[in-house]
């Protein structure tokens, strides 16, 4: 089992729950600066399943044009099942950031001034 896949399936229920504002708010000091850190870190998690599910993926995959030779392969359906029935990045993303697993900075706007 790859390591995302086991960080994804350690404590994180699939169902989304509410948030507080105010809770998503204090981590930054401004609720839009939050919801961008969320977003960047739903995005990263998104591009690494893709990829891991690419790389399983391609060991099935037939370089072959004609149609005659698709056929069902029992392995790679359970695989595909098994990452569809995965949270989505974005309640991931938003467990890691309210868990302070997040490491964000802000650039300094006054640095030239």
């Amino acid at each position: 089992m790859s390591k995302l896949r086991r960080q994804i399936g350690s404590n994180t229920t699939s169902s989304v729950e509410p948030k507080k504002l105010s809770d998503l708010k204090s981590k930054t000091g401004n609720i839009y600066e939050s919801i961008a850190v969320i977003a960047k870190r739903a995005n990263q998690i998104n591009i690494s399943i893709k990829e891991e599910l690419h790389n399983k993926l391609e060991e099935f995959a037939s370089h072959t044009d004609s149609l005659e030779e698709i056929h069902e392969n029992k392995e790679q359906i359970e695989i595909s099942r098994a990452y569809e029935r995965m949270p989505n990045p974005a309640i991931l993303a938003t467990g890691e950031f309210m868990e302070d697993k997040v490491y964000f900075r802000k650039n300094d706007e006054n640095l030239f001034s």
